[in-house]
């Protein structure tokens, strides 16, 4: 039990954004120096980590949602809302960038892929956040695996694995139901795709 909170814990949506990002700057080859990787590096963990960690602090206080984790569909709709014009004012700005449209690609997917996720409230669908976050690195990767020289099947590979994982973790703390956890993983890695295709 331990294991499936730790995993849970260090593949945390507010995180894997940060490890994406890393992971992009050293397989993909860019102009960019340290202190410029570093700055980037600031701006999307300050956005992705730092301001949804102290929205839910503030909703918590305001009694908006009973704990950190916002166990329900009711307590998720506000954090959601507010994360989809939070990571789509982010993709906005990174596309501004020189040289950063494929990671503003990786934002606006999971503005799409939060967008779905609120929908699907609608249906009673407490979809999983986790899976979503790792199904969006891992279709990002497949998405631009074609336009580079690199390879990133170890990536896409590594994606499938730790997201397996992490699915038998959410299901064994029985945060979801299975269709919950194998539709955050589907969604996620279609939404890169459907966002590389279309935009």
């Amino acid at each position: 039990m331990r294991f499936y909170k730790f995993l849970s814990i260090i593949l945390h949506p507010i995180v894997v954004p940060t490890i994406s990002v890393i992971l992009y700057f050293i397989l993909v080859p860019n102009g960019f120096n340290a202190n410029q990787r570093m700055i980037v590096l600031g701006l999307i963990f300050i956005s992705t980590y730092a301001i949804p960690l102290t929205i839910l602090f503030l909703l918590k206080r305001l009694k908006l949602i009973n704990s950190f984790k916002a166990n329900t569909i009711k307590e998720r709709k506000l954090p959601i809302v507010l994360m989809i014009f939070l990571f789509y004012l982010l993709g906005n700005t990174i596309k501004e960038i020189h040289d950063l449209k494929d990671i503003s690609l990786l934002f606006y997917a999971t503005t799409l892929g939060l967008l779905s996720i609120y929908i699907l409230f609608y249906f009673q669908l407490k979809t999983s956040i986790h899976l979503l976050s790792l199904g969006i690195t891992t279709g990002f990767f497949f998405a631009i695996n074609n336009v580079y020289s690199a390879n990133f099947m170890v990536v896409i590979i590594s994606g499938l694995l730790l997201s397996g994982t992490l699915a038998s973790a959410r299901l064994n703390l029985k945060a979801h139901t299975p269709t919950e956890v194998y539709l955050g993983f589907v969604l996620g890695f279609i939404c890169p795709i459907t966002v590389y295709l279309f935009l």
